[in-house]
């Protein structure tokens, strides 16, 4: 078992990080600490299904230490009342994950130092760059709304509105929602999205419909519907990968209905 500990800063405090077989995993105490729990010990024993206990290097030593994956960061998210935490869900997941997954480590900026002439000379050449690359940044954002506007429509699940999206495993829209919140499963027995307390009236909704089986009690049927802000914030997990993606996936982020009307 191969493991890895980094160290990364959001808003000035310091989480770690472990990567054990090229998996994230959070020290559950930092994060908990970042949201805000006042007793993090009860919070993690509370929310989190997946925490395990692992020895951690550490400047003293190995050390045992509580480590929680993905999904339980989510739940933590979840609870937290701290206007700070969907930042810290968006640093996480639009930044320090990606970068894991992709270059297989995150990397901590390095302690300033004295600039020389020639730094200083591509550093304004940087930001030049920058300030074109912000300029183009707004025209593909007002690509993506357009495309977004094709996209959702009012009425929506979840998972049709994600059928659109290329690369998306549908199939597994429902469980991911789960671990970031947004649903639960109301059924022992079977599968029946309800929309949870995190999600309601601010990403998804739902509607009701009396089902009367023949000869059976009648009974109310709930269906999980998205609104217009959960489905930009779907839309913008695609974009960075957030959501569960086929292995197929050929790179493209776009949808059928973009593409037919670009034609």
């Amino acid at each position: 078992m191969t493991q890895e500990v980094q160290l990364f800063n959001f808003e000035k405090a310091q989480v770690r990080l472990v990567t054990i077989d090229g998996e994230p995993w959070f020290v559950a105490k930092d994060v908990a600490a970042v949201l805000g729990y006042a007793k993090p010990r009860n919070a993690i024993a509370s929310h989190c299904k997946g925490a395990l206990i692992q020895g951690v290097l550490t400047t003293g030593g190995i050390q045992d230490m509580t480590l929680i994956p993905e999904r339980d960061l989510y739940r933590l998210v979840m609870k937290s009342h701290l206007p700070s935490a969907e930042r810290f869900e968006e640093w996480v997941v639009g930044e320090v994950l990606p970068t894991i997954r992709k270059t297989g480590g995150y990397s901590v900026p390095a302690a300033p130092r004295e600039l020389s002439r020639l730094e200083l000379i591509q550093m304004a050449l940087q930001s030049e760059q920058e300030r074109l690359l912000l300029a183009a940044t707004i025209e593909e954002q007002a690509i993506k709304i357009d495309a977004l506007q094709s996209l959702f429509k009012e009425g929506m699940s979840p998972a049709e509105f994600c059928k659109g999206l290329n690369g998306v495993n549908v199939m597994q829209v429902g469980n991911h929602l789960e671990s970031r919140g947004w649903l639960f499963n109301e059924s022992k027995t079977g599968v029946r999205w309800r929309v949870a307390s995190y999600a309601r009236d601010r990403y998804m909704t739902e509607h009701q419909q009396q089902i009367t089986p023949h000869g059976q009690e009648p009974f109310i049927r709930h269906t999980p519907i998205l609104l217009r802000k959960g489905a930009e914030r779907l839309f913008e997990l695609y974009l960075k990968r957030g959501l569960p993606m086929k292995k197929t996936l050929d790179g493209q982020f776009t949808h059928d209905k973009a593409e037919r009307s670009a034609a």
